[in-house]
């Protein structure tokens, strides 16, 4: 199922698991019935590192509570309608460890088994094997069990949540399950390693790696980019622009860089700076001041870094952007901030707001045109401000230029998990907010921008475009992603592995990026996708350089292998379920017309046997499935607009179709 996501979110606990922001469940709290004696809450002021019973290290979050029993211990946070269970499993292989862990966490628990997936070594872990549970999607649930053996000893970790609590505490979850090690390992460490060169041989290794990994996961074309030493040692590209056609992706070839817009937006912020037209630590409204939050307290708040620091509270609340954008502008895009309310305090956990960041960069732009429309003020600051002076000749905010020329179309699978062409459609939906994640791009033209990462601000001919300490303040930690890495403004800094990496990813329909930049090494890559698959080669390639560069151990290729495997595992279990066309007798049920407040009018169609739901925009064909409880859902299925789920329903004597982000419910209601 489709997640906007932002595509840098490759938390261990996301690996892990499966769990889908549009399918969501009861928030009822239910008691923790185990039967084991277990010690009163403890709730902890800080991160904390602990050990289990049986020796597992982890880390409790701050302001989570820990309770412990015999040999498991339980993991609350603020909410308390989510648990993770950390169980010591005397088993003899992991269905037996699973077992043994809701019995002894929930033993009146009987939620079926979806699928089981093997996931490869890692993290001192010999062995790793992960649960996905059956969920209706009016739980609201994110069910999950991941069991580990570490020489004979297994340990297990549940997640046993709703979607609402996981989604905003996110960043927490996964600093738990990136931290659950085995008591007597220690993480590999580059630190004070030197780097090898970036030479013909590892050149010819890497992407050796890119092709392979692109057979793998179905992903039709690949372009990236190299830089040691500060300079491009290579860039090219794999594969073709569009399945069907013979044209092949090369260095200059433009893809949608997605969410890469925010950390070039906040670029223009430090230029801004510099010129002392803003400060860092200055109000927002002082220097724009009809921008609004649905919270007055948060908005008084709000200062210009934290803009794209995901870290106001404010949810990520996209339905109403990717739904509702016909008559979108950027100044709408604003006021709808103001429909918005945080779901926690300010700084205390990772939120990613989109439209936020879209607020800065025309905030940015409208200071340095005033006169303007604040999209064409935007557009014409960061063209003479960024694109020009780093020389990125292909790079544009301009749909039709980038699709006139040299350039990449989206992909995803069918319902079959066949790599298709994809709708374009719902990547429009980004351009009135392009500041967040609009521009097209290329590796030649990336690489440009990663360089100027490198040198600290300072373009290749040695003129300085943005001074060293507002280029380096966008890396400043605003809030915590987990165990090793930090969200700034628009960027990601990591030291898991005891070398900074800084880096960001994209994510829109059949487009994923990223890109890297080791400061320490003066070593960069570029990654540029047309795939929703590409999304599983980021974390591989960035850990594959790696190794190249320090002779790490060999994880990457395992990876891939893994997420191919448990990628077609997953759309095969889902596959069981659906009807493809929706049934008739569901099918016959539906209204021919809906409408929702917030996201527009919904047309129920036929067309070729098919079921189609228009929701003018964009539109799809449906699968129809039966839930465990009862209910009815139709699920959008067209490559490009797969994976919204609507759920049938009936409220005041009317048909509804509900459709749910991790924190929101959306009622399309039947009209006349």
């Amino acid at each position: 199922m489709k997640r906007f996501r932002p595509a840098f979110v490759t938390l261990a606990v996301l690996i892990a698991f499966q769990t889908n922001v549009l399918l969501q469940a009861s928030s009822s709290t239910e008691p923790l019935t185990g039967t084991q004696e277990r010690s009163a809450p403890e709730r902890v002021s800080a991160d904390t590192p602990r050990v289990t019973p049986g020796g597992a290290k982890f880390t409790v979050p701050k302001e989570w509570s820990i309770t412990t029993g015999k040999n498991l211990v339980i993991l609350e946070p603020p909410e308390t309608d989510t648990h993770i269970v950390i169980f010591d499993a005397p088993a003899g292989d992991a269905t037996a460890a699973v077992t043994a862990a809701w019995a002894a966490y929930k033993p009146e628990s009987k939620r079926p088994v979806k699928l089981v997936t093997p996931r490869p070594a890692k993290e001192g872990w010999d062995e790793r094997q992960v649960f996905d549970y059956e969920t209706s999607p009016n739980e609201r649930a994110s069910v999950v069990a991941l069991a580990l053996r570490a020489g004979t000893s297994w340990t297990v970790a549940i997640l046993d949540g709703t979607d609402p609590t996981v989604e905003k505490r996110s960043a927490a979850v996964g600093l738990v399950f990136e931290s659950l090690r085995p008591k007597s390992y220690k993480r590999e460490s580059f630190a004070g390693r030197k780097a090898h060169p970036l030479d013909g041989e590892r050149i010819a290794t890497l992407t050796a790696f890119v092709e392979s990994s692109m057979r793998q996961l179905g992903i039709p074309g690949v372009s990236i980019a190299l830089i040691d030493q500060g300079k491009v040692v290579y860039q090219g590209g794999f594969g073709v622009r569009e399945l069907g056609k013979p044209e092949r992706v090369d260095e200059n070839t433009v893809f949608m860089a997605a969410s890469n817009t925010k950390g070039m937006t906040t670029l223009l912020l430090s230029e801004l700076v510099d010129q002392k037209k803003l400060k860092w630590d200055q109000p927002v409204i002082e220097v724009y001041p009809t921008f609004k939050l649905g919270d007055a307290d948060t908005t008084k708040k709000v200062l210009i870094k934290h803009l794209i620091c995901a870290c106001t509270g404010l949810p990520r609340q996209d339905l109403e952007w990717l739904f509702e954008y016909k008559n979108a502008t950027p100044e709408s895009e604003i006021t709808l901030l103001g429909t918005m309310h945080p779901t926690s305090k300010f700084g205390e956990v990772f939120q990613y707001s989109n439209l936020m960041a879209a607020a800065a960069g025309y905030i940015g732009g409208h200071i340095v045109y005033p006169d303007r429309e604040l999209g064409a003020a935007y557009d014409a600051a960061m063209q003479q401000m960024i694109f020009d002076p780093l020389g990125m000749k292909s790079t544009t905010f301009d749909y039709a230029k980038a699709l006139a020329g040299n350039h990449a179309t989206p992909h995803g699978d069918d319902i079959d998990g066949k790599p298709s062409v994809a709708s374009m459609d719902i990547n429009y939906s980004i351009l009135p907010a392009r500041p967040a994640g609009a521009v097209w791009t290329s590796a030649a033209d990336l690489s440009h921008y990663v360089q100027l990462e490198l040198a600290q601000g300072k373009l290749p001919s040695g003129k300085r475009l943005v001074s060293a300490e507002n280029l380096l303040m966008r890396r400043t930690p605003q809030v915590q992603l987990g165990e090793d890495a930090s969200y700034g403004m628009g960027l990601i800094t990591d030291h898991t592995y005891g070398v900074q990496v800084v880096s960001h990813g994209g994510s829109m329909s059949g487009f994923k990026s990223n890109w890297w930049a080791l400061p320490e090494y003066g070593v960069g890559a570029v990654l540029l996708t047309n795939a929703d698959n590409g999304g599983m080669l980021e974390g591989p390639l960035s850990r594959r350089l790696l190794e190249i560069l320090f002779d790490g151990k060999p994880e990457a290729e395992a990876d891939i292998a893994s997420s191919a495997a448990a990628h077609k595992a997953e759309l095969a279990k889902q596959r069981e379920r659906l009807v493809v066309p929706a049934a008739p007798e569901m099918a016959a049920g539906l209204a021919k017309h809906y409408s929702s407040k917030e996201l527009g009018d919904l047309e129920v169609r036929s067309g070729n046997g098919a079921t189609i739901f228009d929701l003018g925009e964009w539109k799809s064909s449906v699968a129809s499935r039966k839930n465990d409880d009862g209910t009815t859902s139709f699920i959008t299925i067209d490559p490009g607009t797969e994976g919204f789920e609507f759920v049938v329903g009936e409220r005041s004597g009317k048909r509804v179709l509900v459709i749910r982000d991790g924190q929101h419910e959306y009622t399309f209601t039947e009209t006349v």
